[in-house]
């Protein structure tokens, strides 16, 4: 059980910049932080590109890796401690 949780630790790691990295390329909606800094910026072109598609695909996938390893490791430290 030991290796499954340092697996579990990894890839908890790595998928949280991944989601950090991934959450600060969203274009900002307005109206927060994002317009303090700049971001307040708007094109005419309003409607969503296939890159922002893709980009809250890949939020979502990361974000859904992220979760699981949560989980697994909140079952792998509870199992392991009862015995």
């Amino acid at each position: 059980m030991n290796v499954l949780r340092i697996v579990l630790q990894v890839v908890l790691a790595i998928s949280s910049l991944f989601l950090t990295l991934l959450i600060l390329l969203h274009k900002g909606k307005g109206g927060g932080l994002s317009d303090m800094f700049g971001g307040g910026v708007t094109t005419s072109l309003s409607g969503s590109s296939m890159a922002e598609r893709n980009l809250n695909r890949f939020t979502v996938g990361i974000a859904l890796v992220w979760f699981v390893c949560i989980v697994l490791l909140g079952l792998v430290e509870r199992f392991t401690n009862e015995f």
